[in-house]
């Protein structure tokens, strides 16, 4: 009988000489397995303390509601909870391996006054799920501190396989209490971000809108009254005069009513709502200072409000094409590609725009944010300008 190769006997290394040697000297456990093992060794001091945190918080935090320190104190305990969330995951992502995202943080800075503030720490869903979690930990932490450095000593051959599963158990603990609630939490978070952006767009609307009448048409309006009273006046003793201030109020109407149709056309305009944006948007690029190449490829029309989200948006952008670009020539492009209209606002201007401050491009892009559009500046110094903005396709419904 033949003795089997050296390929089939993998715990030997054939030397350069023929013979056999052994494979070099290896740990038993792995670099994972250890890591487990620490973590589960580190479970009960940690527990301990996460246990007498949490007590002392709801026992009393809880006692004090009666009197004016007790709602804030339990407030300032989940906002230390949030804490001690945030070491659990990195405890957890260091040993165990579990990526776990952070959670949104609390906007205070924009909660307004205090009581505000309080109401969103104690209402924070964060903070009360990382103090149930400390609660319901100190058992298991007891037992997993007991097995795993029983198992060092006792059931050493067992024990990779019993820190698996022990470890398991914790992973499944810090995605199901500590891990933020995905995609509901971000979109909250971010509807509220919205919110405020268009309230304070459609504040500065209203302060825009009643500027212009008060110091256009209302002012016109004021001057075509006074004119006429002294035109009346003057009907019986000089008529030539009153005939001349009749005509002059009648050239101040034909200004008022113009200046109203602006303003009309700059809330939402007439042609946009009858044809279009294709349209209304030929008829803005007819008073840019440069020419204006329109395309819009859409076989159905959106909704009103995207519709004129998008009108107003590339209004703005044929604006600052006029004011601060030098270009040339300039296109618009507006399609539907699946549930998104996008825009494109090309330009061989000077470029350099920005984003950044308080430039108009930064407060397109904040109300575009605000109705989950996209708005995307590609400006380098010497040009081209070209702008993409991105909007949910809604349906027009009749």
């Amino acid at each position: 009988m033949t003795a089997p190769s050296s390929a089939a006997r993998p715990d030997r290394t054939d030397r350069a000489d023929g013979t056999d040697r052994l494979p070099p000297p290896r740990p038993a456990f792995d670099a994972h397995t250890w890591k487990e093992i620490l973590h589960l060794l580190l479970n009960l001091p940690v527990t301990v303390f996460g246990f007498v945190y949490a007590i002392t918080a709801l026992s009393v935090g809880g006692a004090l509601t009666i009197t004016v320190v007790g709602l804030p104190l339990l407030a300032l305990s989940l906002l230390g909870a949030r804490q001690l969330g945030k070491l659990e995951r990195a405890r957890a992502r260091k040993l165990l391996g579990v990526r776990v995202e952070e959670p949104t943080p609390l906007p205070l800075a924009k909660g307004g006054g205090l009581t505000q503030r309080l109401w969103m720490a104690l209402k924070d869903p964060v903070g009360w799920r990382t103090l149930l979690y400390d609660l319901i930990r100190l058992p298991w932490g007891i037992l997993t501190f007991c097995t795993a450095l029983t198992s060092l000593f006792v059931l050493w051959p067992v024990l990779p396989y019993l820190a698996r599963g022990l470890a398991n158990v914790d992973r499944f603990m810090v995605r199901g209490l500590l891990s933020p609630s995905d995609e509901l939490e971000r979109r909250i978070a971010e509807l509220e971000s919205d919110r405020g952006i268009v309230v304070d767009t459609a504040a500065a609307d209203l302060r825009r809108i009643e500027r212009d009448l008060h110091d256009g048409a209302q002012a016109r309006l004021v001057n075509l009254a006074m004119g006429l009273g002294l035109a009346k006046e003057k009907l019986l003793e000089d008529p030539d005069s009153a005939a001349d201030m009749v005509e002059e109020a009648h050239g101040e109407v034909k200004l008022a009513l113009q200046e109203l149709r602006d303003l009309a056309r700059g809330i939402h305009p007439a042609v946009l709502t009858d044809r279009g944006l294709d349209a209304a948007l030929s008829s803005v690029a007819t008073r840019c200072t440069v020419p204006v190449k329109v395309t819009v490829d859409l076989a159905d029309r959106p909704a009103p409000a995207i519709e004129g989200i998008a009108y107003f948006t590339v209004s703005e952008l044929l604006q600052n094409i006029s004011k601060h670009s030098r270009a040339r020539s300039a296109s618009v492009d507006v399609w539907r590609a699946e549930d998104r209209l996008l825009i494109q606002v090309h330009d061989d201007g000077q470029g350099g725009a920005r984003l950044e401050g308080g430039s108009g491009m930064r407060g397109l892009a904040e109300r575009l944010g605000a109705v989950d559009g996209l708005f995307v500046l590609d400006s380098p110094a010497g040009g081209p300008t070209v702008v993409t903005a991105e909007l949910p396709w809604r349906d027009r419904t009749e």
